[in-house]
């Protein structure tokens, strides 16, 4: 069974350009997400502990697959970023609840990711610094 937790907190720091995901305790054994831009790409490091994910996808198709993202009722996830052995899936609740799971296959039996969900406020606020304007 999957187990989700929420990031319901956004900070983005404008010296460094990062907007770091975490919950309201933000004790070290939360997950957290940290978003970078690196001229055309963006670095997006899922985290967990010590554990991490990270994945550099172009820029533009982050904000294309986050702008056409739609509700689908059933569907955790329903848009990919990324490659067979390394992608982002995301999904969208009724609520604006954002589904996020940075994913790592290691071959047909297995594979790592976390499960994360951003909370309504905080997947606003992400979109609008990520300028993604839904279709």
């Amino acid at each position: 069974m999957r187990n989700f937790q929420t990031l319901d907190t956004i900070s983005i720091d404008n010296q460094t350009g990062i907007c770091n995901l975490t919950t309201k305790a933000n004790t070290p054994s939360d997950s957290q997400i940290a978003i970078r831009r690196e001229g055309d790409y963006v670095v997006i490091s899922a985290s967990f502990g010590p554990l991490e994910i990270a994945l550099r996808p172009r820029f533009e198709e982050l904000q294309r697959t986050l702008s056409r993202l739609k509700p689908i009722d059933g569907l955790q996830t329903s848009r990919q970023l990324g490659t067979a052995q390394a992608y982002i899936a995301f999904g969208l609740h009724t609520d604006n609840t954002l589904v996020v799971r940075p994913t790592i296959v290691a071959d047909a039996s297995g594979h790592i990711v976390f499960n994360l969900m951003v909370s309504p406020a905080a997947r606003e606020q992400l979109f609008t610094w990520l300028n993604c304007v839904p279709e």
